[in-house]
């Protein structure tokens, strides 16, 4: 067995990308995917090192992602991996995932993208030593909608998800294992509104609620239904202020975070929208730093 696990560090030594970005492809079915890894500067091939999966937004794509988030600067001082899925689409650089009842051509072919995710972290782990109890899924609007369906549907392979302005899109939350959630979401969100609903997009999609999102993982879970809230310091004069709710006491440690940024809208907390009709950024607090803890101290039990 020593001398079997030698020869595949060895292997993945040699074959290992450095450090950087590499667009790799996958084949799911009938189609040929892509995503986009960086690897943290002195990664060291060898040792099995944790993964965040971040997926774009509806219409986006995975060098939107990287830039728009800032995590590959995240890894880069975390030293974690971190992969961009690239969801499908009628235009090559305008794509979404189905994350359920949304969004765009994927929902409506209805994509497997949990298969897809499923043979990209088995791709993944043909050319790095990934640490299989930490790898985690955040994402952006219908992307996190993607962190949501990815926790309730492939918790064998994912340890805790981090979710930014998309709610949960699937009927049924039952992961086969309880699944920590930090969600972030501005009660000014425009796109996907806080109470629910429809937004101003262009998806068509009835949201579901903030509230609705956090209750089915809570259940899930088997965590205290009443939140510990607490408001956080307001560092920026930015128009926005910042609670975090946290539902403790779940099984296996379990516990499930939600960060309502009060006056944000359809943004990536701590960092500048690309767009300022998507609404205010938060300045007090950053997704990547506060996600990054929380992954932390939570790898598969």
């Amino acid at each position: 067995m020593l001398a079997a696990l030698l020869l595949l560090g060895a292997f993945l030594a040699s074959d290992a990308p450095g450090p950087g970005d590499h667009t790799r492809t996958v084949r799911v079915g009938d189609l040929d995917r892509r995503y986009l890894v960086h690897i943290p500067p002195g990664h060291d091939p060898a040792v099995p090192t944790p993964v965040v999966l971040a997926f774009h937004g509806g219409g986006g794509n995975a060098a939107g992602m990287a830039a728009m988030s800032g995590l590959s600067e995240k890894a880069d001082a975390a030293g974690f991996i971190v992969v961009y899925p690239e969801g499908t689409g009628r235009l090559p650089r305008v794509l979404t995932f189905n994350a359920g009842d949304c969004c765009g051509q994927a929902a409506a072919r209805k994509i497997d993208d949990v298969a897809f995710t499923r043979a990209l972290l088995d791709d993944l782990a043909t050319v790095v030593a990934v640490d299989a109890r930490r790898v985690y899924a955040t994402g952006m609007s219908n992307g996190a909608m993607m962190a949501h369906r990815l926790g309730a549907e492939l918790s064998e392979r994912i340890a805790a998800i981090a979710p930014v302005a998309g709610p949960i899109g699937i009927g049924s939350c039952t992961p086969g294992r309880p699944v920590p959630v930090m969600h972030f979401h501005g009660d000014s969100d425009a796109f996907a509104p806080f109470a629910g609903g429809r937004g101003r997009g262009v998806s068509g999609t009835s949201f579901r609620s903030v509230g609705a999102t956090i209750a089915a993982w809570v259940e899930a879970d088997g965590c205290a239904g009443e939140p510990e809230t607490t408001p956080l310091d307001d560092r920026e004069d930015d128009g926005t202020r910042v609670r975090v709710e946290r539902h403790g006491g779940g099984r296996e440690g379990a516990e499930v975070v939600l960060v309502v940024i009060e006056g944000g809208g359809h943004t990536w907390p701590g960092r500048e929208p690309p767009l300022a009709a998507l609404g205010a950024s938060t300045r007090d607090v950053s997704a990547n730093d506060l996600m990054w803890e929380f992954f932390e101290r939570h790898p598969m039990p």
